[in-house]
């Protein structure tokens, strides 16, 4: 042997040590006779139990008394505080500024700036709206997509002269001309125009500004194209909003104080500059001639009142109202009036004599639509009435809405009356309905009927009516005795609807009635009535987005879904859906609300067929477009069906759906590995039931299971699930006692480890394979302890094709990879020379029972391990570089902790072998210290133990040499 000297070694030495490693060191030692006197070698004796009570921590009673681990840390200043009582537990050295404070319990106070806002908010007296009201906001959006057009619009365009400046004011106004746009370019154009006020305002262009919100204000009074009249409303009401706001913040500038104004200030808080400025912008809109952009304007600066007198708002509104009377169009009335109670309600919402007033004006305008101007102008633009009727209603809703907000229940009462006074006007009632708490209108559900059907239906369509009655309906309960009545008036009138379009939107509306108060029948009944409206025609390829909201309303209602699929007309209604990507948004839809509301398995035929016909639509929508993340969505929806479906003791059964499921979601990767996990775990129950005792069939049954897995496993393109999912089954195959499926397993897997890529994407981003493929050894290792050899394939036989897979696998260049299979390797083989294995497979022999320790398998696994170490110890030298030094000390410790944690440290050799590791690991500081330290602690603690006192040598000559 080659002596070292522990104090004054070199690495030139500890290389030179390396190459006499084979004849000198073995780390499997003791020592031990056979019955023939052979001498032969193993490793450290294990006593597994003894090792595991040494490694449990001592247990120790908990006395909670006062103390809680949540409960907060008082710690006060002594210096600060006397007569502390002796013994408690608030009195410390340290300063209480020293504990950081907890930032949800210090603000409890009152100083956070919420609680701050608040607290001065709650001192001014405001008059505002609450959240439950409506903003007008959220109206908007539908307006614009339900008020379309496609006939030319105009806006006026000023144009441009050689010698504009030479030209007065009067002539370039003569000089406006008008452009005609599409829908799409109007909204655009007057989008232009509310960045041009924008920018005129800021660049101190005041009167330009004014003039841009007159000629918009103009546009109101123009109802050439009447179908897009609402849409303009709304657009150029955006600008008169984008005026009013600029101009209240020019006149809060120029008050010296304007920062410390509250939204309630009066105008005793204001200056003089800030009066003088407003009133004179007041004589500026004055002095418009026309009526409507002067009615326009002054709404807009509504709010700026506020610095003129007390009483500003509350005469300036009743005056404006009247001044709406001299607008002849009753349809522009309407709107005008409308946007009245909008910026009312914004600064004066206590103010209801006003909203009333201007509800009983508009009703005083009714008379007009049946006069000569109104019906003229109908025939000249080819509108209907009915079509021209729905044109008020946005007017009519809000103005509604604003007097119904926080009304008392007999408001309605009033209203109802008015609405008899008046002919039962349909347009008037269908607001009623709309306006006031769905609670008070479900409560005279009946009597609405009773004065829908009186209504004059050329006017009007009743199924509109019925289609607000129908809202309020979905979200409050008329009394239990009147609800079927209701619906069957109600579907007396909607099943008459010719027009597709109309019927489907109403009957859409009545289908959260039904199934809110009812069972499957009149569902059933219902959808049967739409597949016969919706189906002559294909008219349902137009009524898509209502026939999905149909879908939705269902799912809410019916979580049970052998309900559900009872119905004999649900899965012909879903036939409707012929475009493909709504088809699946449809069923994607069922799936989500079955995974979250089915909880127990179920094997209800009717529930299965329908559901393997949803699923197999998804998959069936898979192609080679198909984005990973939208295959991935749809596995995940499969794979909850799948685990929810259970035949219960009918395993046969149970395979038999894995069998179909592999067919019908063949592209579905992860449905596949679903499945398989499916029959292995189905296999575990089967053994479970049998108690290990397999009979002649059930076993026959677990093989057919292992062969499903052992079928399928090769189609999946994942290499790294066909490894994981080899090693499982076969895990599964030792467990059932199918020894030579599970030897097929694990050979498969020892097979396919040549086939791993060096990278492969995860998340999208490449990434170097190793460690996973490292996991996956690790855990085929792991494994090999309990698999008994094949008696045609000699010993140790899974274990050497591993590792010279490992030895034949192209790893990266620099890679350590290859030697830390070897060193894992060690260990296994440690534990495969006990005479008592670490763990084992019930009613199953491992080799520790085959063998029953004979020298000639231990004589292998020493051969073995030999020439582990061997590689091990050339590759260390090999990394003898200066660059390479952090890799070397960290595989040394790694061989380092398999020699202490399973060699026999009593052979001097061995423990020299130990001590040089040690060494050739701290060489260039690398290794961690913190690590380094635990490890020799634990090595003392071993040593105390009576058959481990020979550590005590080795842990002096570590601590020398670390202290060295």
């Amino acid at each position: 042997s080659v002596a070292v000297n522990a104090e004054t070694w070199t690495l030139h030495q500890f290389n030179e040590l390396l190459e006499v490693h084979h004849a000198t060191y073995t780390w499997l030692h003791f020592e031990a006779v056979s019955e023939n006197g052979c001498a032969y070698r193993r490793s450290r004796w294990r006593k597994y139990e003894t090792e595991l009570q040494r490694c449990r921590p001592e247990a120790l009673p908990i006395e909670f008394g006062d103390y809680h681990p949540l409960k907060p840390i008082l710690v006060t200043d002594t210096k600060t505080r006397r007569g502390v009582r002796k013994g408690s537990t608030s009195s410390s050295s340290s300063s209480s500024s020293s504990v950081p404070p907890d930032p949800l319990s210090s603000m409890l106070d009152g100083t956070d700036p919420l609680s701050m806002f608040a607290s001065e908010t709650s001192t001014v007296p405001r008059s505002v709206v609450g959240h439950d009201f409506e903003p007008w906001s959220a109206k908007r959006g539908e307006i614009l997509t339900r008020f379309t057009t496609t006939e030319k619009l105009s806006i006026v365009r000023k144009a441009t002269s050689p010698a504009s400046s030479a030209v007065s004011e009067k002539v370039r106004t003569r000089l406006e001309e008008l452009d005609d746009l599409e829908e799409q370019d109007y909204a655009n154009r007057i989008e232009e125009l509310n960045q041009s006020l924008k920018e005129a305002w800021a660049s101190d262009q005041k009167v330009k500004a004014l003039k841009i919100v007159i000629q918009c204000a103009k546009l109101l009074s123009d109802t050439s194209v009447i179908q897009f009249y609402p849409s303009k409303f709304v657009l150029i009401t955006d600008i008169m909003d984008t005026f009013g706001d600029c101009s209240m913040c020019v006149f809060l500038f120029l008050h010296t104080n304007a920062l410390l104004l509250s939204d309630a200030f009066t105008c005793e808080d204001v200056n003089d500059t800030a009066k003088e400025t407003c009133l004179n912008w007041f004589f500026k809109i004055a002095s418009i001639r026309e009526l409507l952009p002067r009615l326009y304007v002054e709404a807009s600066i509504l709010k700026c009142n506020h610095f003129l007198n007390k009483t500003g708002i509350s005469t300036t509104l009743p005056r404006l109202t009247a001044m709406v009377r001299g607008i002849g169009d009753p349809l522009v009335a309407a709107y005008a009036r409308a946007y009245l109670c909008r910026v009312g309600m914004e600064v004066a919402p206590q103010l209801k004599d006003t909203l009333n007033t201007n509800f009983f004006d508009l009703l005083r305008t009714f008379r007009q639509l049946s006069g000569e101007s109104v019906q003229n102008q109908l025939v000249v633009q080819r509108v209907e009435m009915p079509e021209y009727l729905t044109l008020y209603s946005p007017a009519i809703n809000w103005i509604l809405q604003c007097i119904a907000y926080r009304a008392p229940e007999p408001l309605l009462t009033e209203m109802m009356e008015r609405c008899k006074t008046m002919g039962n006007n349909a347009l008037l009632l269908n607001s009623v309905m709309r306006a006031f708490r769905p609670e008070f209108v479900a409560a005279r559900a009946t009597d609405f009927i009773g004065m829908i059907k009186e209504c004059d239906e050329a006017g009007f369509p009743k199924h509109l009516l019925f289609g607000s009655l129908g809202r309020s309906l979905a979200s409050a309960d008329p009394p239990e005795p009147e609800r079927l009545t209701i619906l069957n008036e109600a579907w007396k009138v909607i099943t008459k609807v010719r027009s597709p379009r109309d019927y489907i939107i109403c009957a859409e509306i009545w289908v959260e009635f039904t199934c809110r108060h009812f069972t499957k029948r009149e569902v059933n009944t219902v959808l049967a009535d739409m597949i016969k409206h919706m189906t002559p025609d294909r008219a349902f390829e137009d009524a898509y987005p209502q026939l999905q909201s149909v879908i939705g309303k269902i799912l809410t209602y019916f979580h049970d879904f052998s309900i559900l699929f009872s119905m004999e007309r649900f899965l012909p209604f879903l036939d409707m859906f012929q475009k493909d990507s709504v088809r699946v948004e449809v069923c994607r839809s069922i799936m989500e609300v079955f995974i979250r509301h089915q909880l127990e398995p179920t094997r209800d035929p009717v529930i299965l067929n329908a559901m393997l016909h949803i699923c197999k639509t998804m998959h069936d929508s898979v192609n080679a477009l198909t984005l990973e993340d939208e295959k991935r969505s749809l596995s995940l929806l499969i794979i909850g069906f799948i685990r929810m479906v259970s035949f219960g003791r009918d395993f046969e059964q149970q395979l038999n759906f894995c069998v179909e499921s592999r067919s019908t979601f063949c592209n579905l990767e992860p449905v596949l590995v679903q499945l398989i996990h499916t029959v292995n775990q189905l296999a575990m129950e089967t053994r479970r039931v049998m108690r290990g005792n397999h009979s002649r069939k059930t076993a026959a049954f677990v093989r057919a299971c292992a062969a499903y897995s052992f079928i399928t496993i090769p189609s999946l393109s994942s290499i790294f699930s066909r490894l994981s999912l080899y090693l499982l089954s076969g895990q599964v195959a030792l467990a059932n006692q199918c020894l030579s499926q599970a030897d097929a397993f694990l050979k498969a897997a020892v097979s396919v480890l040549p086939e791993v890529p060096r990278s492969i994407s995860v998340e999208g981003k490449l990434r170097s394979s190793e460690s996973f493929l490292l996991d996956f050894i690790n855990n085929f290792l792991s494994t090999l302890l309990v698999v008994p050899d094949h008696p045609e394939h000699g010993v140790l036989y899974l274990v050497r094709g591993l590792l010279n897979m490992v030895q034949d696998y192209t790893w990266e260049d620099n890679s350590d990879a290859k030697v830390r299979v070897y060193i894992s390797a060690l260990p296994l083989l440690a534990a495969m020379s006990q005479e008592t294995y670490l763990y084992s497979i019930p009613k199953m022999d491992s080799n520790e029972t085959l063998y029953g320790g004979d020298p000639k398998f231990l004589s292998e696994i020493n051969k073995l391990c030999e020439t582990l170490i061997g590689q091990v110890l050339d590759h260390l030298k090999a990394l003898g570089r200066e660059e390479t030094a952090r890799r070397q000390g960290a595989l040394a410790f790694s061989l380092f902790g398999v020699l202490v944690a399973h060699g026999d440290l009593r052979n001097n050799k061995l423990s020299q072998l130990a001590v040089n590791l040690w060494n050739l690991s701290h060489k260039h500081g690398y290794c961690d210290t913190r690590f380094s330290v635990r490890t020799l602690d634990h090595m003392k603690q071993q040593a105390q133990q009576l058959d481990m006192s020979h550590l005590s040598d080795t842990v002096q000559r570590l601590a020398l040499q670390s202290r060295t």
